[in-house]
């Protein structure tokens, strides 16, 4: 898959992993970018879509 439409999920899942897949270690600056601008996390939170990397 070259994209991704997910929440933000906790740390250690599974589903973190799904995303750190496809975008890297780029995911810890989303999830630092999300923390502080208030996202909200998980099942009920603000949804992401994430571009995977090129040559991927």
């Amino acid at each position: 898959a070259s994209a991704l439409v997910t929440n933000f999920h906790q740390p250690q899942s599974t589903l973190l992993l799904l995303v750190a897949a496809l975008v890297g270690d780029k995911w810890r600056g989303i999830y630092d970018h999300a923390l502080r601008e208030g996202f909200r996390f998980l099942s009920y939170g603000d949804g992401s879509l994430l571009w995977g990397e090129r040559g991927a």
